[in-house]
C-alpha cells in the first residue's frame, strides 16, 4: 500500500461531509479532476472501494466509514502537532498532559493547577475532561502522562498514589421532605426518582451498585452529562440527585436547592493519581505528582 498524504485525507474527509465530490472540490479550493483522480488513486492503492458513485453525489462504503473515523483522527493529531510545536517558537519550554474526572476539575485542580503554572510559568498545561475510566485508558495508552480518577475503579497494572478525598451528598429542592434531615442513608431516598450522570460514568456505577447491595434498584429517571445538568433538573423538580458536596455549593442558594450528609461508608471516595510508570514520566510530569501529591503547594 502506498502512503497516504493528509492532502488526500482532507479531501476524503471533504467528500464525506458533503456527500458530493463536487461540493468538496469547491470547499477544499481544489480542481474537481484532482479531487476526483487523488479519491481514485487513493482506491487503488488500498484496493478497495471507498465511495459508492450515486446519480445525486457520494456515499460511503464500509470501508469509506473506516477511513473516516481514522482520517479524522490522523487530521486533528497533526493540527494538534501543529499548535503545540508553533507554541515553543512562542516560548513554551515544557508540556504537561493530565486527564482527570469532573469531580477532580471541579473540587482541586484549579488551585493546584494555578499554583503549579505559577511556578512554571513557561510550560504548557494541557487538561481534558473525561469520566474515571476513561482516564485509566488514556493512561494505558499513552495519550496522558497523568490521570486523577475515582478510587473505586479499578486500575491494574498503573502507578496509583493517594491524591484526595470528596463527600458525596444527597441533593434535593429546598422543601422536600427529605431536606429537614441531617444525614440519610441511600436506601432512605430510594423510592424516589434520581437525576444522574450517564450510566458509564464512575459516579452512577458507584451509586448503583450501592442500590443493588442493599437489594433494590434506582428509579432514574433522567440522566445529563454534567453535574450543573442534574442540579437544574432537580431544581424543576424532576428527580434527586447524590453528586459531590463541592459540585453543589454554588448552586444550592440560586437553584433552591438542599444537599444532605450521606451516611453510607462510599459516600466518601478516594481520588487518585495514576500514571504508566513513574520513571518513565517527563521531568515535568513527575514535577507534577509531586506537586499534587503535595497538596499543590
Amino acid at each position: 500500500m502506498k502512503r497516504i498524504d493528509f492532502v488526500t485525507l482532507r479531501l476524503f474527509v471533504a467528500i464525506a461531509d458533503t456527500g458530493a465530490l463536487t461540493a468538496a472540490a469547491e470547499r477544499e479550493h481544489t480542481a474537481l479532476a484532482a479531487v476526483s483522480k487523488r479519491i481514485s488513486d487513493l482506491e487503488a492503492s488500498l484496493d478497495t472501494k471507498l465511495l459508492y458513485r450515486q446519480a445525486r453525489g457520494v456515499a460511503l462504503t464500509p470501508a469509506g466509514d473506516a477511513l473516516l473515523h481514522h482520517a479524522r483522527t490522523l487530521l486533528d493529531a497533526a493540527g494538534r502537532l501543529s499548535a503545540d510545536l508553533s507554541e515553543y517558537s512562542r516560548g513554551v519550554r515544557g508540556h504537561v498532559r493530565l486527564h482527570a474526572n469532573t469531580s477532580a476539575i471541579i473540587e482541586f485542580l484549579p488551585a493546584e493547577l494555578a499554583a503549579f503554572a505559577r511556578a512554571h510559568p513557561e510550560v504548557k498545561i494541557d487538561l481534558e475532561e473525561k469520566i474515571s475510566t476513561e482516564v485509566i485508558a488514556a493512561v494505558r495508552d499513552g495519550l496522558t502522562d497523568i490521570g486523577l480518577y475515582a478510587g473505586h475503579v479499578p486500575a491494574n497494572g498503573l502507578a496509583t498514589f493517594d491524591w484526595r478525598s470528596d463527600r458525596l451528598v444527597l441533593v434535593t429542592p429546598a422543601d422536600h421532605r427529605l431536606a429537614a434531615l441531617d444525614e440519610v442513608a441511600l436506601v432512605e431516598a430510594i423510592d424516589e426518582d434520581f437525576v444522574g450522570l450517564q450510566q458509564d460514568t464512575s459516579l452512577h456505577r458507584l451509586i448503583a451498585a450501592a442500590a443493588e447491595s442493599a437489594d433494590r434498584r434506582l428509579r432514574m429517571r433522567i440522566q445529563v452529562r454534567s453535574f450543573e445538568g442534574i442540579c437544574r433538573m432537580i431544581a424543576s423538580r424532576l428527580g434527586i440527585g447524590v453528586l459531590p458536596e463541592a459540585a453543589v455549593t454554588g448552586h444550592l442558594h440560586p437553584l433552591g436547592l438542599a444537599r444532605i450528609p450521606l451516611t453510607d461508608a462510599w459516600a466518601r471516595r478516594d481520588l487518585r493519581i495514576a500514571v504508566r510508570d513513574m520513571d518513565a514520566l517527563p521531568v515535568l510530569a513527575r514535577e507534577m505528582v509531586a506537586h499534587l501529591r503535595a497538596g499543590g503547594s
